[in-house]
């Protein structure tokens, strides 16, 4: 049997690499699993099957390719090219590692490390059974992809967009409390847009009661987009029997807020990986200040309305030498609005698109 030759060997694994990202994106977006591709090669570089990840009590990629080998095929003196580590973890499917071990795949390549709290260490094994493995093929391609997840995985919580629209002396609000619309039409459709982007919508109880919001993501006529955020209300008052919210497509999780840290960790045990924070000062503030505030974005309208009612409360800063400094790393332009993309200076944005929203 041919096998292909250390040459050609890199270009062969990069391209089904690229492959298995197409795959992977097959997979659905949200939820507590990654979206995962695979591509089996012959010892010649030939593709043997291909296979991804359909979503939680599904098979998993690796063993959906291996599933996909023709009656005559065998995996044996294969290579699995793979977009993440294949898992070291027993579930509702078993380990990815042994399903290969056990096919006599002799070569995997993946693109990033799982940094699964349980289904971590499948390189390893892999290695410790004889198998050839090398990772961080198109890894930043990977990460990119992966983002959201990866990031839930890596820090137990979900990633927080905190997103305001202040008039240009930074107020939320005029001096009556009206804040509809300080933005215009523009950045309001693009603020629908990215919310369906989002696995949840996140306020405060005190916007709940003072503006009864919907948190739904509609489009330009008010239709519902087909993905929707899940409603998260922080604090310990109720949600009034009638307001808007209870008729929101899904059901509101309730959480106290008075931890933050214990409320993502427990809004990432239920699959949520993104969080958009649009919930008020006092909600914005508190995730700032906790220093769970990812990405920042900011509205700001061409008017200027005085008084005290600021986009962002007080934060506990005293001197300049404490100011939370963050990278501008997007400015956009929606109608006569401009959107501020910012994120802090030590962390690296896994998003690839800008997250906006505004209003109810």
């Amino acid at each position: 049997m041919s096998t292909v030759g250390d040459t050609d060997r890199s270009a062969v694994e990069t391209a089904a690499m690229r492959r298995a990202l197409e795959l992977a994106a097959n997979g659905p977006a949200r939820g507590v699993n990654p979206r995962v591709g695979c591509v089996i090669l012959s010892p010649a570089g030939e593709v043997l099957a291909e296979g991804w990840h359909r979503g939680a009590g599904t098979a998993h990629a690796e063993v959906d390719a291996l599933g996909r080998l023709a009656e005559h095929q065998s995996a044996s003196g294969a290579t699995a090219v793979v977009t993440l580590e294949p898992c070291n973890h027993t579930g509702r499917t078993g380990p990815c590692a042994e399903a290969l071990i056990e096919a006599g795949v002799a070569r995997v390549v993946y693109a990033v490390a799982d940094p699964g709290e349980h289904s971590a260490g499948g390189a390893e094994r892999l290695r410790d059974a004889g198998v050839d493995v090398a990772g961080g093929l198109l890894a930043e391609a990977a990460e990119d992809f992966l983002g959201d997840w990866l990031f839930a995985a890596r820090h137990r919580r979900p990633y927080v967009t905190v997103k305001w629209a202040a008039s240009l002396d930074g107020r939320a609000a005029a001096a009556d409390g009206t804040s509809q619309w300080i933005t215009g039409p523009a950045a309001r459709l693009d603020v629908h847009r990215r919310r369906a982007e989002h696995d949840a919508i996140g306020v405060g109880t005190g916007t709940v009661l003072a503006d009864d919001p919907s948190l739904t993501a509609r489009g330009p006529e008010g239709e519902l987009l087909d993905a929707q955020p899940v409603p998260v209300v922080f604090g310990r008052r109720p949600v009034p029997e009638g307001a808007a919210l209870t008729r929101h497509p899904h059901a509101i999780i309730a959480v106290d807020g008075r931890d933050l840290a214990a409320d993502l960790h427990d809004l990432a045990k239920r699959g949520i990986r993104s969080l958009f924070v649009e919930g008020g000062p006092t909600l914005a503030s508190a995730f700032i200040a906790a220093g769970h505030a990812d990405e920042l974005l900011v509205y700001l309208a061409p008017a200027l309305l005085g008084g005290g009612r600021l986009a962002v409360g007080d934060l506990g800063i005293t001197t300049i030498g404490e100011a939370r400094r963050y990278d501008f790393t997007a400015i956009e332009r929606l109608g006569d609005d401009v959107l501020l993309v910012a994120h802090p200076i030590s962390r690296r944005a896994p998003r690839s698109s800008t997250i906006a929203t505004e209003g109810n």
